[in-house]
């Protein structure tokens, strides 16, 4: 059982702590392909929670739960200890419920994050990237705000510094194609990415409404969807 002291808040304090989650996917290939993967088995992917830098997280993250497609053997997956990832291959694209637990100490609820497995290349360049079998990145970064520690969490907190980052970033989609080039570099492109399908996207939409438009000036209704 915790002492009072130990769940005693300190007061006016925030403490942040970085964290990267998403995927990444291969696909697999006849050259890669073994023979006890089921042949409509499409990527190997691994989804995870780490260090933005790969550091060890497991200092206030006790453990990580993925809750997978239902169709996946042991869809609750739970990691007691780093790596906390999971490892699959298959074919399509789903939403995975990702759970995290702080240390029994923080007093903290445990976060619960959405992540869509990305299998397919996108941006700018995914045809390419689909050419090339290229390996796709699907990361979001987050900040976990420690709204005034218990004092035994303030110390583990304290005692464990995070890398010095840019200014904060929380919520930012953290998108790459590739693994080479520095953690910034990577974002400053991701950033771009997201912002580049964005703008395609909004043209899409533009174009959608304008033909919706010119079928109800011919017509006179909306055609069904």
């Amino acid at each position: 059982m915790p002492t009072p002291s130990s769940t005693k808040r300190v007061k006016g304090v925030q403490i942040y702590r970085p964290i990267v989650y998403g995927n990444i996917a291969t696909p697999i290939t006849k050259e890669n392909r073994t023979s006890n993967l089921p042949p409509e088995h499409t990527h190997r992917w691994t989804v995870s929670v780490k260090g933005v830098y790969d550091e060890d997280i497991s200092y206030f993250v006790k453990r990580v739960q993925f809750k997978l497609h239902e169709t996946y053997t042991n869809a609750t997956r739970t990691l007691d200890a780093p790596p906390f990832e999971v490892s699959e291959t298959g074919w399509g694209e789903f939403d995975i419920h990702i759970k995290i637990f702080f240390r029994t100490e923080s007093g903290e609820k445990p976060l619960q994050l959405y992540h869509h497995l990305t299998l397919h290349p996108f941006g700018p360049d995914k045809e390419i990237a689909k050419e090339q079998n290229r390996p796709v990145h699907a990361y979001q970064y987050e900040e976990i705000l420690f709204n005034e520690p218990t004092e035994a969490m303030y110390e583990v907190l304290t005692s464990n510094k995070a890398p010095e980052l840019a200014p904060k970033r929380t919520g930012k989609i953290m998108y790459a194609q590739d693994t080479e080039g520095e953690e910034e570099d990577r974002l400053a492109e991701a950033i771009k990415q997201v912002q580049e399908l964005k703008e395609e996207t909004r043209k899409k939409l533009i174009d959608k409404e304008k033909a919706l438009a010119e079928m109800k000036a011919a017509t006179g209704k909306y055609p069904k969807s």
